[in-house]
């Protein structure tokens, strides 16, 4: 297995939260280009899924035995990025070239079969459609015989797709309980609130209708994140969501909770604030925000 430990100390997996959200500030600065609010939004969760809870392997990312984790929100990709990085999937100096033209850190993810990311499944992006791979997924593991287990997450905003409730109907006409469905729930989408877009309450109640079994978790409590996943896991018979209650740009003030960070990156100054907030970790950086990787 990994040659990169499981972390079990809750504090631990904060500190690489909060290294994470330092990679991400880095990362953007030095590309220009990027999304902030979710990625730093969704440290916490990024950190105890891959330091703690999923089935995988850095050395062999296509192991049979492998959790499915697929990402549905694509633009999120830079913490998917940094976690990738931390938990030895590809090198953490990559982390410069985020959309870098020939690079391989794009905008949004592409596995490694298509001159992607090892640890990515597919490519993802267009909004509504990761659920529906995650599903098919599920499906077809149980009709193989297999016991691996399929993840997804899912933006609040891109529940407004049409596709999204297909897949849930789908679901839960399959029973596919070897599915877990993580919303980040941030209340933001690029031009507004949630509820000023198009209104998802109630969310959980909807879910419900849809004879899922819901779970609802505080996204930046990594121990109520573990517990709640875990929990989930063991029931059978339905499919099961953990709507997860988070603010976007977490960690840093001046982003946090606010929608008009959603798609555009710090300056060089605001960098700068957001790591003086985020500190050193016991981690270390293996940057820091430098004239020359700027010019």
């Amino acid at each position: 297995m990994s040659t990169n430990p499981k972390l079990t100390s809750i504090d631990d997996l904060n500190e690489m939260a909060r290294q994470i959200r330092r990679d991400i500030i880095n990362m953007l600065v030095i590309s220009n280009t990027g999304h902030s609010g979710a990625p730093l939004g969704m440290a916490d969760i990024f950190a105890a899924m891959y330091f703690n809870t999923l089935k995988l392997d850095n050395e062999n990312p296509l192991m049979t035995e492998r959790d499915y984790f697929f990402v549905s929100i694509g633009h999120i990709a830079p913490v998917w990025y940094a976690t990738l990085a931390r938990r030895g999937f590809i090198p953490l100096e990559e982390l410069k070239t985020l959309r870098r033209i020939n690079g391989r850190l794009q905008g949004h993810p592409a596995p490694a079969y298509t001159h992607g990311v090892p640890g990515v499944e597919i490519a993802s992006g267009s909004l509504g459609q990761g659920l529906s791979i995650a599903v098919g997924t599920a499906i077809g593991l149980r009709m193989d015989g297999k016991d691996n287990y399929v993840y997804c997450v899912n933006g609040d905003g891109e529940l407004q797709e049409g596709q999204i409730w297909e897949a849930v109907m789908t679901a839960a006409h399959h029973k596919t309980d070897n599915l877990t469905m993580i919303v980040d729930r941030n209340f933001c989408q690029i031009d507004n609130r949630t509820d000023k877009v198009m209104e998802l309450e109630p969310l959980a109640d909807k879910f419900k209708a849809f004879n899922w079994q819901v779970y609802e978790a505080d996204g930046h409590n990594i121990q109520q994140i573990i517990d709640t996943v875990e929990e989930s896991k063991k029931f059978k018979g339905k499919p099961k969501v953990i709507i997860a209650k988070t603010f976007m740009g977490r960690g840093v003030s001046f982003m946090e909770d606010n929608y008009k960070w959603h798609g555009v990156p710090p300056s060089r100054e605001q960098g700068i604030a957001a790591l003086k907030e985020l500190g050193l970790t016991k981690y270390g950086d293996f940057w820091q925000i430098e004239e020359e990787a700027l010019a």
